[in-house]
């Protein structure tokens, strides 16, 4: 793999505050932290933001930067980050380090693991380019399921899986394509989410990130280990999620081969390392196909929510690669024939001989 390029600074862009109150009271908490980690508060600028209301800063401090996460506690609860923070810390994963926490206040201050995503430095023209990068994040998702403990994280079981499909009948077919849901559609997707639900429920539980995927995975050095982010959502549920978010990403397609060759060496790894992958790997991969599809479902309805209600219109933009995604996985299952021609008549799609995984 050829050597990443040096992360560009952080842009000083300084922070806005649409309530002066909470502004204060960020002062109030951060100025006393200053002398402690040697921070230096006139570098203080934005890092980035993502879709939920979360906000991250980037501060200088003596040795290193530091983040700072701005949660509002009426809308985030930073609590299962900490627990999960936690978690990997005491599992050697290469996640940030909770330093500082106003949990009345939702302000946070964290080690800091880069600038640089491993989405940003993937050849997306060359995918065996991109297998070393893949293979260290198979090794950390590996690590990660190995310290699993039943009754630690929330369990991600029928109710929870249920909630999250019933995302793409609310948001991406009623209120984003205006189509009625009811009659034949809701029959159809309700026998479509019951056997979803019941072939992702066969299989065995272990820690799931839930987002595992390369927007979420930092690359601080050549050679070091990939950092893990974004991980307050995490469960105790099926061991083929998050290769499935992995290699099925949300914002990046790979032709199949890749994803094969990618989810053999995992399940490989995972079998030698006594995770409960089974001995069959065609199985195994069914079992990825069916859990990618209840991904992919939920998420064209978190983005077409995070566009009509929060008005986040880039995310619906990447909308046509997981109907490419349920589409594939539904052409290859008799029971999903049903709703594999519903989202075709839904999409107005034309339907030709025979389909294929690879990119959109």
């Amino acid at each position: 793999m050829s050597q990443a390029p040096t992360p560009e600074p952080t842009p000083f862009i300084a922070p806005v505050w649409s309530d002066a109150q909470r502004e204060a009271d960020f002062n109030k908490w951060l100025s006393p932290l200053a002398p402690a980690y040697g921070l230096r508060l006139d570098t203080l600028r934005s890092a980035s933001a993502d879709a939920s209301f979360r906000r991250y800063f980037r501060v200088d401090g003596e040795q290193a930067s530091l983040i700072i996460m701005d949660a509002p506690p009426d809308k985030e609860d930073c609590r299962p980050f900490a627990k999960v923070a936690q978690l990997m810390q005491a599992a050697h994963i290469h996640a940030p380090e909770v330093l500082a926490w106003d949990e009345a206040s939702g302000f946070m201050l964290l080690t800091d693991l880069g600038a640089q995503t491993m989405m940003q430095v993937i050849n997306p023209d060359d995918a065996a380019a991109n297998q070393g990068l893949y293979l260290q994040a198979v090794d950390a998702l590996i690590t990660w399921q190995l310290a699993s403990t039943p009754g630690v994280l929330p369990p991600y079981n029928e109710a929870l899986l249920r909630r999250e499909l019933e995302l793409f009948p609310d948001w991406y077919i009623a209120r984003h394509r205006g189509v009625a849901v009811e009659g034949d559609v809701r029959r159809i997707l309700d026998d479509a989410f019951k056997v979803i639900i019941e072939r992702n429920l066969a299989w065995p539980s272990v820690y799931v990130h839930r987002d595992f995927m390369p927007r979420n995975l930092m690359v601080a050095a050549p050679g070091a280990r990939l950092g893990v982010l974004d991980f307050q959502d995490a469960v105790y549920g099926p061991i083929t999620y998050d290769i499935a978010s992995l290699m099925r990403d949300a914002f990046l397609s790979w032709d199949e081969d890749f994803c094969l060759d990618i989810t053999i060496r995992y399940w490989d790894k995972a079998r030698k390392a006594g995770l409960p992958v089974g001995d069959d790997f065609g199985e195994f991969y069914r079992g990825v196909e069916w859990m990618g599809l209840q991904r992919h479902l939920k998420v064209a309805g978190i983005f077409a929510r995070l566009t009509l209600r929060d008005g986040k219109p880039q995310y619906l933009a990447d909308t046509p690669r997981f109907i490419h995604y349920i589409r594939a996985t539904c052409e290859r299952y008799r029971e999903l024939k049903p709703l594999l021609r519903l989202i075709e008549r839904i999409e107005g799609i034309e339907v030709a001989n025979g389909y294929s995984f690879g990119k959109v």
